[in-house]
């Protein structure tokens, strides 16, 4: 499974190191190495962490962004996810190195490195709390899947969702794109569709949840949303 997990970290790197430094025009792009790699060390010891907690979850983490058990909708929201994904970090390198658009100061890169690192460190304990939270909509019954509730479930209704928020505004920080950070409000509105829905679905189809969703009121931030 650890050979799964390196291949595909190797991949990612490779493909979103195409996109950046595509976009950008040169491999001479001292963020984009720095975004890259940070990613690519917090991945490598995620899976290290899970292979041994948890290696159900990291296998389930490692499976492919669309399957049988999945959600139809979700499917396709998934595909909508990776484009624009994809389009974003091209847009980043765009704005940030080729034209030369945006000028943001260091400490607010800096300070999107630290946001990002906060939200992989954070999801640690997401991980920790829920073992069926793959990264696609499905009932996991196979595994015995049940209501998770303890940890930051047991403030928020998504964690990973409200964590992942530093990861889009660290992002474009880090890199130095005010055009990637502009797009960050219409990726947290996605974020908050696929909640609503995965709700649905798991009110529907996962016994004890719509208790869960009486005792929690907030889906991203405490007091907020």
């Amino acid at each position: 499974m650890m050979t799964k997990l390196i291949v595909k970290i190797v991949i990612w790197f490779g493909l979103m190191g195409v996109l950046l430094f595509g976009s950008a025009g040169t491999i001479a792009w001292t963020a984009a190495w720095l975004w890259l790699l940070e990613w690519a060390a917090c991945g490598v010891w995620i899976g290290l962490w899970l292979a041994r907690e948890d290696p159900g979850l990291l296998a389930e983490r490692l499976a492919p962004l669309a399957q049988r058990e999945q959600q139809a909708w979700d499917r396709v929201f998934m595909l909508c996810v990776s484009v624009g994904f994809c389009a974003w970090l091209c847009l980043m390198g765009i704005d940030a190195v080729r034209m030369s658009w945006s000028r943001v100061p260091l400490w607010l890169s800096v300070l999107g490195a630290v946001a990002i690192f906060v939200d992989i460190y954070a999801t640690r304990a997401v991980f920790a709390a829920n073992r069926y939270a793959a990264p696609v909509v499905k009932i996991q019954r196979e595994r015995g899947h049940t209501v998770s509730d303890s940890g930051p479930y047991g403030y928020v209704r998504h964690p990973m969702y409200g964590f992942a928020l530093l990861f889009l505004v660290g992002t474009p920080l880090m890199l130095g794109s005010w055009w990637g950070l502009a797009c960050v409000p219409f990726m947290v509105v996605g974020l908050g569709y696929r909640a609503v829905r995965e709700e649905e679905t798991l009110a529907e189809n996962l016994p004890g949840y719509r208790a869960y969703l009486d005792r929690v009121r907030y889906r991203f931030v405490p007091g907020v949303w």
